[in-house]
């Protein structure tokens, strides 16, 4: 572990400039849910592409329900249905209508809409509706509507290109595809995109001690929560994320796990067992890998000016230089350091420009000073009040304390050069909501 004290900017900037956006790959649009575009997606049709009905109703010429009123319908003789998808060759004339459903194509000769509910639904005129044959012509006797009410051009019609037009905009690159811009995708005629695709990052944590959730615990035995909270973090992140149970304190086990896991792999995170204490394997089994062999990779364990989480290790492994985060043990000192450091990275390998979650000034609501050790940048979890601007702590200091943290929605930051935080002082507050 090296001897010096990095700054949490220091060490952030170190692992920005070194994890690099996934190279992008063409997908199928569900399997790019999630993924950042790599291209500007221009439109090809026109959407709608034709003048469609926005209501069920009857398509009719204004000129033929002018004055329309309850006790003055106009009786229009109706020609035939538009159901939607039709291509139909239904056109309307004078004193003619076409019952129309939402979404069909305005037939030629119609000028607006009447909603089905301004007509008595065609049940006073005599047959039901019939269809015009290929010719024109309607097949046998007419069916006849009473319209109730008048309508301007234009009314319950869907003009076509009126959502976008042939040759718009319709993403830009950089766009984080979710279901309204995979609709959009479809929409416009696309089955696949280019994307960056979302990173595979794998989790693991390390510790005899450790036993998974539903197993009995024995003496001296605690569950494995910090495996859960990572990769779920990872997954909120943007990853595609795959938990590993907990790896006993065994160098070679450890290195062996870590290896097979680097097929999966475009990022690992490890938590625990990267202090100083006589079982921390972490050190032991990843400072030595990549040494040795031309990769140029390998793992540096560093001391950072922080609390919690002042024992960091960064650095590459395997064939692929595999960014590897190793993160401390406490339950605090993991979450925290994944919100800093492993975060942001995991955004660079999307491919996203803003990869920092956001921060504001609030006023600290607390019933005594928060202390801060001088010389290291303190993060305390707290509950943050928009509405108010204000932010309250939440539990104590210690890195150990889970349920704390899972009242928190904000880290609290108190600065190196500050030992001692008022009540009533404005803080920076890193939003993790």
């Amino acid at each position: 572990m090296s001897s010096t004290i990095w700054s949490v900017d220091e060490h952030l900037e170190d692992i920005l400039a070194a994890v690099k956006p996934l190279e992008p790959i063409e997908l199928q649009l569900l399997d790019a849910q999630g993924c950042v575009l790599v291209e500007d997606i221009t439109v090809q049709i026109a959407l709608p592409p034709f003048d469609n009905s926005s209501m069920d109703g009857y398509a009719v010429r204004t000129s033929d329900v002018a004055g329309a009123s309850e006790e003055y319908p106009a009786v229009l003789t109706v020609v035939g249905d538009v159901a939607a998808g039709s291509g139909g060759t239904i056109r309307v004339g004078p004193g003619e209508a076409a019952r129309i459903m939402t979404g069909a194509p305005l037939p030629p000769g119609a000028e607006a809409v009447v909603p089905v509910e301004w007509t008595d639904g065609g049940t006073g005129g005599g047959p039901a509706v019939t269809m015009r044959a290929a010719s024109g012509a309607p097949e046998g006797a007419s069916g006849e509507v009473r319209v109730h009410r008048p309508v301007e051009a234009r009314a319950h019609v869907r003009a076509r290109g009126s959502d976008v037009q042939a040759g718009d905009l319709a993403l830009e690159a950089g766009t984080v595809l979710g279901p309204p811009q995979i609709g959009l995708l479809a929409a416009v005629g696309r089955a696949t995109v280019k994307v960056r695709p979302r990173p595979r990052v794998v989790v693991l944590s390390t510790g005899s001690e450790l036993v998974q959730p539903g197993e009995p615990l024995s003496a001296g035995q605690i569950f494995d929560s910090n495996s859960f909270a990572l990769t779920a973090a990872a997954r909120h992140a943007g990853a595609i994320a795959y938990r590993v149970g907990a790896v006993t304190d065994d160098a070679d086990t450890l290195r062996a796990t870590i290896e097979d896991q680097l097929i999966r792999a475009d990022m690992i995170v490890t938590t625990g067992g990267v202090s100083v204490g006589a079982y921390d394997v972490v050190k032991e089994a990843l400072s030595s890998m990549g040494e040795g062999d031309d990769s140029g990779g390998g793992v540096d364990f560093r001391k950072l000016a922080m609390q919690p989480g002042k024992p960091q290790g960064f650095g590459s492994i395997g064939p692929e230089h595999t960014p590897l985060l190793a993160l401390p043990g406490n339950p605090v000192s993991s979450y925290v350091s994944f919100e800093l450091f492993v975060r942001p990275a995991i955004r660079v390998l999307m491919g996203l420009k803003d990869v920092h979650r956001p921060k504001v000034r609030a006023t600290l609501s607390a019933d005594k000073p928060l202390s801060s050790p001088s010389g290291k940048r303190q993060f305390l979890r707290g509950a943050y009040d928009e509405e108010a601007g204000t932010v309250t702590p939440v539990g104590g200091t210690g890195s150990h304390l889970v349920a704390a943290l899972a009242r928190a929605d904000a880290l609290i930051v108190v600065p190196e050069d500050t030992t001692e935080l008022e009540p009533g002082a404005e803080a920076e507050v890193v939003l993790l909501g």
